[in-house]
């Protein structure tokens, strides 16, 4: 099978490599089709892929290029993680709203909005591409707002398109995880969407778990949604929110927060991301290594301004799941694949009509 990924010079294209490498089933991804329009960040990408890719005598094949057209041709399935704009793009949707005194972050309020218009229509373009060249192809959405951008590139290819974030399915098993359970025998009532959503219950043979967590303070405390709302409000909604809630309920502290910081998570990821291309090209050897170290500093910085902390400084680290088979988003998308080109049963929690 051939996968595309659109945005292939992203910094989390690794993610999805890794859970590639992996995959033994059958019939598995053979080929990898690498699209941007950077070939800097291509040519990084595919040195770390491939020092990835050393211990694996059948690695999927890498096929970089900056030709949309060849990319998608004959393509079994496309990821898309693009960045229209890249991160100065992102920077000025957060500044702009800023200097109004209104939320300026890449998926929620006017940033948000500033984003999905700049992105819908080179995401419908790609859509008509997919159209044309890999009909029968279906698409995973990455790309933020994934909401929005889902919805519109099923204006051209219907039910073949879904968006995916491992945020839902990632808290569900962290709750599970928090109450010793197997989460794999669990069943999650998530309602809404990926950045707007609450957990309303957790299903563990036939019995709702979540009351039980609920009224642990010590385990609801210890989860980073119990961090950034506090115990009495999650118990007040009678649910568990998506942590993006946090910019919708307490939308005059975050404001506060990041214009305080003196830092966008635009501009911290702007400086560390070039930075670290900067230093890939002269790598060499070692340059997954680099990446690694970079993502960790990346993840530790994550929604900072909800936890009292700075992109620069962050108070507390984000809360890591301890199974290392689930690969965040990239875990989720290949249960996707895995359902759909193998029969196999999967529960996922993504954006559909």
């Amino acid at each position: 099978m051939k996968l595309c990924i659109l945005g292939g010079g992203g910094f989390r294209t690794p993610y999805v490599y890794q859970a590639l490498l992996r995959d033994t089933g059958s019939p598995r991804v053979e080929r990898v089709a690498l699209y941007d329009v950077d070939e800097v960040r291509l040519h990084a990408m595919v040195a770390i892929l491939t020092e990835l890719a050393a211990d694996f005598p059948d690695a999927p094949v890498l096929e970089p290029t900056t030709d949309l057209h060849r990319a998608v041709e004959g393509s079994d399935y496309v990821f898309a993680a693009l960045r229209v704009g890249g991160l100065e793009g992102r920077r000025c949707d957060e500044h702009v709203a800023l200097d109004l005194n209104v939320l300026g972050q890449e998926t929620t309020g006017p940033g948000g909005l500033a984003y999905a218009i700049r992105t819908v229509p080179v995401m419908v373009e790609a859509a008509k591409v997919i159209k044309d060249l890999a009909p029968n192809a279906y698409v995973m959405n990455f790309t933020n707002p994934a909401g929005i951008i889902t919805e519109a590139m099923q204006s051209v290819l219907g039910d073949r398109v879904l968006g995916i974030c491992d945020t839902p399915s990632g808290l569900g098993r962290r709750v599970a995880g928090m109450l010793g359970l197997d989460h794999t025998r669990v069943q999650m009532d998530y309602v809404g969407l990926n950045h707007l959503g609450w957990m309303r219950r957790v299903m563990y043979d036939g019995r709702d778990v979540l009351p039980e967590l609920m009224a642990d303070d010590d385990r609801l405390g210890g989860m980073e949604e119990g961090h950034v709302f506090g115990l009495d409000w999650i118990r007040s909604l009678g649910s568990i929110p998506n942590e993006y809630l946090f910019y919708y309920y307490f939308n005059r502290d975050a404001v506060r927060s990041i214009i305080g910081s003196g830092k966008t998570r635009g501009d911290f990821l702007a400086e560390s991301q070039s930075a670290f291309y900067d230093r890939a090209s002269a790598a060499g050897a070692g340059v997954a290594e680099l990446w690694r170290e970079t993502v960790e500093r990346r993840s530790a910085s994550y929604m900072a301004e909800a936890k009292g902390g700075t992109q620069d400084e962050p108070l507390d680290p984000k809360e890591r799941e301890t199974d290392p088979s689930h690969q965040g988003y990239a875990g989720v998308a290949l249960g996707v694949m895995a359902a759909i080109s193998r029969n196999e049963r999967q529960t996922m929690i993504l954006n559909v009509r």
